[in-house]
């Protein structure tokens, strides 16, 4: 019998040495990446049927990286693992098309539970976030975004230049011209009334772009 396929996505590798070694050998753990674009590149020649993935990565942040995931592989089941407790973020989650939200706080079996859930087409939901609030997201899967009404590639540039990449750096990670950096970034600013570079940095920081 062909065990499930997952593949995990953190930032942190010891975590990812955890994981894999809590998850085998009842599931098979295809492949790791520590950041949402290697993630991105690695899943559709995969295939997995599940990815558990952090939201705080760099390059990429997880909720941008499973959208896109999403898009291109509609059916595939997404398990988020954060710290975060966040209502709007849990929301968030649902909303790009998770199927289970829970923290690294939780006991390991609920990483069983959440996982075997997904596979049998159930949602899961950690018992630490509470009722009301999954009243709340279920109701309203819609929700607000917690990026606001920055598109994906406006969200992308933002969360590269906040972690410390030049335009240039940008571009060549994005495959688009400098130019184009330039003009997403003057956009942003004017979309969000930012003044200075700083507050841009802030923003970032402030709205889980960046670690």
């Amino acid at each position: 019998m062909m065990r499930p396929r997952i593949f995990l996505a953190d930032d942190h590798t010891l975590l990812l040495d955890a994981f894999s070694n809590l998850l085998e050998p009842k599931y098979e753990v295809v492949g790791t990446a520590t950041d949402g674009r290697k993630m991105l590149s690695m899943v559709p020649k995969l295939k997995p049927d599940v990815v558990v993935m952090d939201i705080a990565m760099p390059k990429l942040n997880g909720f941008d990286a499973g959208e896109k995931l999403k898009k291109m592989l509609p059916d595939i089941k997404l398990i988020f693992l954060t710290v975060n407790e966040d209502p709007d973020m849990v929301t968030e989650a649902f909303r790009i098309g998770a199927n289970g939200y829970l923290l690294k706080s939780s006991a390991a079996s609920e990483l069983f539970q959440a996982i075997d859930a997904v596979l049998n087409a159930g949602n899961y939901v950690t018992p630490k976030i509470t009722q009301s609030m999954i009243s709340a997201f279920i109701k309203n899967p819609g929700g607000k975004k917690a990026h606001g009404n920055l598109t994906i590639r406006q969200r992308e540039v933002l969360q590269l230049l906040a972690e410390g990449n030049t335009m240039k750096q940008v571009a060549s990670t994005l495959n688009i011209t400098p130019r184009t950096v330039a003009f997403h970034k003057y956009q942003i600013m004017e979309d969000l009334d930012i003044k200075t570079n700083s507050e841009l940095i802030k923003y970032a920081i402030d709205h889980g772009f960046v670690i």
